[in-house]
């Protein structure tokens, strides 16, 4: 019966899509229904229920040995009869309504289950692959080759086009620049809830157009200046000061979108120096999808001032101490991940894994496989939303039109970037 179904919705996913729903199996319910379900049923509910007391008690106990290894046999036993049931297998996705009440679930369930605390599961479910389509577009409409146009302008001209881009576009730029005070140029926690909306509810062949766009030889410096503003980092990337990337890292983990979207992204952009693509899943698409999840919260990455593909946090190695092997490992999964880094000149190309010209490693990357346990208690240091403003000064640059600027150090000179 199960695979009469699965067979049926065959024609809806690709060659690929199509395997990784047979290993499957059964189609996952999202932890929500997963556990209003489990609620209904009374064996389900109490093991249910015992999981969370072990999971809120599972830091401080005052009772004797004897009494914390009955609990723990419990515990034990509550989360091996929780694996037959649909919270098991209960995933969430990006962007659903209830999608921070479905993680908080997840996680609650599988933070007992997951002993490796930097390479975690995804708790969102398998996009099928047939986002690749946008690569196959750009391929059939366009010539796979070095960019003759600045595509990154022509993007933010399309989605002006576009009824829903305009929309949430035109949202998160306003909500980015205004201001809020005298030292505070704007509200981070509202722009960042309004980048996520932007990626979240307008189409990739949007979106991706303006995040990822190729540049032309003649108007490289000023390209890649307009692709590093589209997310306006002035508000939703810059700080006063860089904190160092494992404490951004322990902050992420204490909100349930950031930790999963960081999850999803490590799982997604795997990189495999021997693979042909330079990624682990070979499939570039959902590589975009979990780097473009990952703008609006904490761990935004963005393009660095660089003559080649580069991105990161808002964050660096200083202060790591004995954790900066660590640290450093954390950074080259974004500046030096092969995978990501392929993806986004796919697309700006207009290729895809096995779709026109193969590409060509860029780097090698140091796969990240070894958990990062932190052993102490770990107080995460709030993000500061204030951003230094001394020079400036935003304007309107006409209808649906936007300017922010970027503080160059100290000293220097700082532009101004209209956004289309």
């Amino acid at each position: 019966m199960i695979l009469a179904v699965v067979y049926a919705f065959l024609p809806l996913f690709d060659a690929s899509s199509a395997e990784e729903h047979l290993r499957a199996g059964p189609q996952r319910l999202d932890c929500v229904r997963a556990s209003e379900q489990c609620l209904r049923e009374q064996a389900c509910s109490t093991r249910y229920r015992m999981m969370r007391q072990c999971v809120a008690g599972g830091k401080e106990s005052n009772s004797s040995m004897v009494a914390v290894l009955e609990a723990k046999e419990e515990c034990r036993s509550a989360i091996e009869a929780l694996k037959q049931s649909p919270l098991y297998n209960c995933r969430c996705k990006r962007g659903m309504k209830k999608e921070k009440n479905c993680l908080r679930i997840y996680w609650g369930i599988y933070q007992t289950l997951q002993g490796n605390d930097f390479f975690e599961d995804s708790p969102y479910e398998a996009v099928n692959s047939r986002l690749s389509d946008i690569f196959h577009r750009v391929t059939v409409l366009g010539e796979p080759a070095v960019a003759r146009e600045n595509n990154c302008l022509n993007a933010a001209k399309d989605c002006n086009l576009n009824d829903m881009c305009k929309k949430y576009r035109s949202s998160y730029i306003s909500t980015c620049t205004s201001r809020v005070s005298t030292t505070e140029v704007c509200n981070k926690r509202k722009c960042h809830k309004a980048l996520r909306q932007f990626f979240d509810k307008v189409p990739a062949k949007h979106s991706y157009g303006m995040l990822f766009c190729s540049c032309p030889l003649n108007d490289l410096p000023a390209c890649f200046e307009r692709r590093r503003q589209t997310i306006v980092p002035v508000c939703s990337y810059e700080e006063k000061q860089k904190p160092n990337c494992l404490e951004l890292q322990g902050s992420c983990k204490t909100n349930y979108i950031c930790r999963s979207r960081l999850a999803d992204f490590f799982v997604n952009c795997q990189p495999e120096p021997h693979s042909k693509s330079g990624c682990l899943k070979e499939n570039y698409a959902n590589c975009l999808l979990a780097y473009s999840g990952l703008i609006g919260t904490v761990m935004t990455p963005n393009y660095l001032r660089s003559p080649k593909i580069s991105v990161s946090p808002f964050c660096d190695c200083s202060n790591s101490g004995n954790s900066k092997d660590e640290c450093d490992k954390f950074t080259k999964f974004f500046t030096e991940n092969i995978c990501l880094l392929n993806a986004i000149q796919a697309f700006g190309n207009g290729t895809d894994v096995g779709v026109g010209r193969s590409m060509t490693p860029v780097q090698t990357t140091t796969l990240i496989t070894t958990p990062y346990q932190r052993k102490r208690e770990r107080i995460p240091n709030p993000m500061d939303n204030s951003i230094n403003t001394d020079n400036g000064i935003y304007r309107f640059c006409g209808n649906l039109q936007y300017l922010t600027h970027m503080t160059l150090k100290k000293n220097s000179s700082f532009d101004f970037i209209c956004f289309l």
